[in-house]
């Protein structure tokens, strides 16, 4: 890694909360193509609150795995949740 590419205090720059990206290959994934995501993903992306979304996750509106102790948001499920329909 060079300089240039490091930002301040000499970190990589950060990046948003929903980032599209694998960091083993720098591939982009559009979100509607993605299996799943966390839940402060979900929140980004709905605009909603965790909150909301564990009220949703209670009353089975919208999927979720959990591997380990991580709770993943099925993606399928949450843009049906919110009307979007996924084309092939």
């Amino acid at each position: 890694m060079t300089d240039d590419s490091l930002g301040e205090a000499g970190r990589r720059p950060s990046r948003s909360p929903f980032s599209p990206t694998n960091d083993r290959d720098e591939k982009v994934v559009p979100f509607r193509e993605r299996l799943s995501c966390t839940v402060d993903e979900a929140c980004t992306v709905t605009g909603l609150g965790r909150t909301k979304l564990y009220e949703l996750i209670g009353s089975g509106q919208l999927a979720t795995t959990t591997i380990g102790r991580r709770r993943l948001v099925i993606v399928r499920s949450l843009l049906e949740l919110v009307g979007t329909t996924i084309s092939a």
